[in-house]
């Protein structure tokens, strides 16, 4: 069973799958600058009510697992990762500036989805019956 979050006002779980994609697919993150790309994301993400709950990469993107507030700026807070994980991984892995075009580490673009415990036709479901004499 999902435990639900909550703040003064309301009760709520907000789950998304996030995909970050390197500029022009280049294949430079390896568990090294995964981890270090975690890192930066868990220590932003409080100033933002977000939670990561699982990480995992691939040589071009890397997928997230967050819970967030329903107050969260998301859009906000992806510009705030995008710019510091870039900055930080191209100061502290030199190497990478060889492999990427420009300045850019991450992609303009981005995946973000909701995800949430009962599957979409069970939601439809309970709505489309609300009202209903049983």
């Amino acid at each position: 069973m999902q435990v639900l979050d909550n703040n003064a006002h309301s009760v709520f779980l907000l789950t998304y799958h996030m995909v970050f994609v390197t500029k022009y697919r280049r294949k430079v993150i390896n568990d090294s600058i995964s981890k270090r790309a975690h890192e930066i994301f868990v220590s932003i993400a409080p100033n933002y009510n977000i939670t990561c709950t699982e990480w995992n990469h691939d040589v071009d993107h890397v997928h997230i697992l967050f819970k967030a507030h329903p107050n969260t700026p998301l859009s906000k807070f992806i510009n705030a990762y995008k710019s510091a994980s870039s900055r930080l991984i191209k100061k502290e892995f030199p190497e990478v500036k060889a492999s990427l075009w420009k300045d850019a580490f991450w992609s303009k673009s981005f995946c973000l989805i909701s995800v949430g415990g009962a599957p979409l036709e069970v939601l439809k479901q309970y709505i489309e019956t609300q009202g209903e004499k049983r």
